[in-house]
């Protein structure tokens, strides 16, 4: 067996050992490649963690699909965390303290402590060496520029919501009226980018549907002495990759065409799920996927100036132009205010 396939068994047992509800075939198809296996290959990786661990277990009985764990501490001692995984978790932490989550942060803290304790001390003795030269080369510097502003007490108050599903009633600065309401949502989830979003369902008359809320504008939120039931079909993941960033539109197929000069830098960005790339014979490449969110497209494209064509959707060509115009208007006034 190669070292990558019995890294993969041991990855597979850990996780199944980690798991409270198991795991199924799907998940081992999905979670372990970048490229999905095949049911075939995933029974085969189920089979192999089998044999090594005659304890693995069917989680669920008589259900479908079925899920496979083994029992707690059955694999412990087989693995010490290495010094790149130990870095790669202190880097999530100083990332997530530059996006101002805070919160997160020092949840993530306490789990690598924790993670670090239960090492045996010679490896933690060997680790250290190592660990300080990745920090050092990896280290992360405050990134300058704008940063969302997150109130820490209402992003635990809307995380306990989540985990207990409660009912919350958000008092909500309204940022194109500038007016100020609220209402009573089922709050799901988080967005995180440039702007930090709450995803929740709202009960109000005129949307009765998932909403996102600018955790910026979330100026208080009350827990509500009732409970919501979880929509079985909803997926954030799937939510958020209707949509080029947070906005959410009806998806529709898009087509850019990036130069010879930009096509090495365009392949190496995900701009989306679904994006497919296809180099051309003179050397430009064409991205292809399908999502709304058109505004965001054409800020995102602004910066890569005339090394980008848009073919398709049309709508978005004229969308980029319009915010073009706006922005030469803007730099005239500028101008004109600086000579008189």
């Amino acid at each position: 067996m190669r070292y990558e396939k019995a890294e993969t068994v041991l990855r597979v047992a850990l996780d199944m050992q980690g798991s409270a509800y198991g795991l199924t075939l799907q998940d081992l198809r999905h979670k372990y490649s970048d490229e999905p296996l095949s049911r075939r290959t995933a029974e085969r990786l189920r089979d192999a963690v089998e044999r090594l661990f005659p304890q693995v277990e069917v989680a669920n009985p008589g259900e479908l699909p079925k899920r496979w764990r083994i029992p707690a501490s059955t694999a412990n001692g087989l693995t010490d965390l290495t010094a790149e995984e130990v870095a790669d978790l202190t880097t999530a932490v100083s990332l997530l303290r530059r996006e101002n989550m805070h919160a997160q942060a020092k949840s993530l803290e306490k789990a690598l402590s924790k993670l670090r304790a239960l090492m045996k001390r010679q490896a933690a003795a060997k680790l250290e060496p190592d660990l300080e030269a990745l920090t050092e080369a990896e280290g992360l510097g405050m990134r300058p520029g704008p940063k969302p502003k997150i109130n820490q007490e209402i992003l635990q108050t809307l995380r306990e919501a989540i985990i207990t599903r409660t009912k919350v009633r958000l008092h909500y600065l309204y940022r194109g009226s500038g007016k100020r309401g609220y209402q009573t949502v089922h709050p799901y989830g988080f967005l995180y980018g440039k702007r930090h979003y709450l995803v929740a369902w709202s009960e109000l008359d005129q949307a009765k549907d998932f909403r996102n809320f600018a955790l910026s504008n979330i100026e208080r939120v009350e827990l509500l002495d009732k409970t919501f039931a979880r929509k079985r079909s909803f997926s954030i993941e799937k939510y958020a990759e209707n949509s080029f960033g947070v906005f959410q539109e009806d998806p529709v197929d898009v087509v850019w065409k990036f130069s010879p000069k930009a096509a090495r830098d365009a392949s190496e960005f995900l701009f989306h799920p679904s994006q497919t790339l296809e180099p051309q014979k003179d050397g430009s490449l064409i991205v292809r996927f399908r999502a709304g969110g058109l505004l965001e497209m054409s800020w995102h494209l602004f910066t890569w100036g005339d090394e980008v064509e848009i073919i398709k959707p049309k709508k978005l060509a004229s969308m980029l132009r319009k915010q073009l115009d706006i922005c030469c208007a803007h730099i005239t006034k500028a101008t004109g205010a600086g000579r008189s």
